[in-house]
């Protein structure tokens, strides 16, 4: 068996942004640090994010981070107090690279370009001297107490040793990123509590076949209503794709209704214009029968809704789109009206959890100690990123937890 005899003070278990910070932060507070990953190089899913912008972080108050991560995103409170957004961006300003602020506060490298965020990450590793071993699976880690050692066990008979070491190997969605559970399976054959894995931040698939004639449609302006439980979603635009919808209005809000699949389908009401009122509406319709009396309706329907949408509320509606304003009856006015502010779309399933952008579900935060990302079963042991239970919306708010949650188990040094 090749051993690796020399004893690291820690070893960080996955280069990603978790993983990196943390073995950044505890190597700058001197500690022997070698950085494991499977993978070929590190940050392999960073590349990804922002459609490979690297939407970093947010510029969301502590409060308002807190609150994305759900009912229990207090959690979360010591890692984001001891590295918030301004750490995080003065972090990398402090290095060379600059950040400029887009739509709902969420905050890019000026580059657009997600590699200056890595090769700031991998720089900074290098300069301080971390250890790395790329193209290597953690297969088991056994921890032998009396000696406070842990002995980690990798593909090709490898052995490291380390005092501590810290599980940052991501959750299990985008496994070809290397993303593919290792951690969570070792860290619950060690008696931690895992929590179901959802996928968050997701494209959901409809019941309806029509969605693929709107393929690429994006509806700008739509809120949703959802039945059981009353639920209303407003925010940015919804995206019809070939199997259903997607977007940032369907994606930032996929970690609420995949759970609700556990019971059957998901009633959905699209309200296609809810700058305007029924009446208001109505008023139009009844204005257009004089103004625009010789005009086909489906080709009056264009100011109402896009193009694409038209043949689809013509046939749900049953209602002959050639016929001229002034010949369109008040039922079937009221019927397109009525289509338009309240159009039913059954969410029936969502993509795999492979496909999704991140994991919802993960070490269960009853298993760490929130002020030190230490487990509350093994000493030593210390959790960073995806593979903590809870995720967020889109925005950069998961990817600051991952190197606010590596920077606080990176802090372990000062605990000693």
């Amino acid at each position: 068996m090749n051993k690796n005899m020399e004893l690291h003070d820690l070893a960080v278990i996955g280069a990603g942004p978790a993983g990196m910070m943390a073995a950044i932060t505890a190597t700058s507070n001197g500690l022997n640090t070698i950085l494991i990953e499977r993978n070929s190089s590190p940050g392999k899913k960073l590349l990804l994010t922002g459609n490979g912008r690297c939407n970093l972080t947010n510029t969301a108050s502590l409060k308002e981070f807190i609150e994305k991560f759900g009912r229990r995103g207090s959690f979360l409170r010591t890692a984001f107090s001891k590295f918030s957004n301004k750490d995080l961006m003065e972090f990398f300003e402090s290095r060379g690279l600059e950040f400029k602020i887009e739509e709902g506060g969420r905050v890019f490298p000026v580059t657009d370009d997600s590699k200056s965020v890595l090769k700031i990450l991998e720089t900074s590793m290098k300069k301080l001297g971390v250890k790395t071993v790329y193209n290597t699976r953690l297969t088991q880690i056994q921890n032998i107490e009396k000696k406070n050692i842990f002995i980690i066990k990798l593909d090709y008979n490898t052995v490291i040793k380390a005092k501590k070491v810290i599980l940052a190997t991501g959750g299990a969605s985008y496994s070809d990123t290397g993303s593919s559970g290792d951690g969570l399976r070792i860290a619950e054959g060690s008696q931690h509590g895992v929590t179901p894995l959802n996928p968050g931040i997701v494209p959901l698939k409809t019941k309806e076949s029509w969605v693929k004639s709107l393929q690429g449609i994006r509806l700008d302006e739509v809120k949703i209503t959802i039945k059981h439980p009353k639920m209303v979603l407003e925010g940015d635009s919804l995206l019809f794709t070939h199997f259903g919808v997607s977007g940032p209005l369907i994606l930032d809000n996929s970690s609420k209704i995949v759970p609700l699949l556990e019971e059957g389908s998901v009633d959905m009401i699209l309200d296609l214009k809810p700058s305007s009122t029924t009446e208001e509406l109505q008023e139009m319709m009844v204005g257009a029968f004089e103004s625009h009396g010789k005009v086909d309706l489906k080709n009056y329907m264009k100011l109402l809704v896009t193009n694409r949408m038209i043949p689809i509320i013509l046939r749900l509606t049953d209602v002959d789109g050639k016929k001229k304003m002034n010949q369109v009856s008040k039922k079937e006015r009221n019927s397109i009206i009525n289509l338009i502010k309240s159009f039913p779309i059954t969410i029936t399933g969502h993509l795999p959890l492979d496909k999704a952008i991140v994991t919802c579900g993960g070490i269960s935060r009853n298993y760490i100690n929130p002020n030190t990302m230490e487990s509350k079963v093994v000493s030593g042991l210390y959790f960073a990123g995806e593979i903590i239970q809870g995720c967020a919306p889109s925005g950069g708010y998961n990817l600051q937890q991952a190197f606010s949650t590596g920077h606080l188990a990176g802090l372990l040094s000062k605990l000693d």
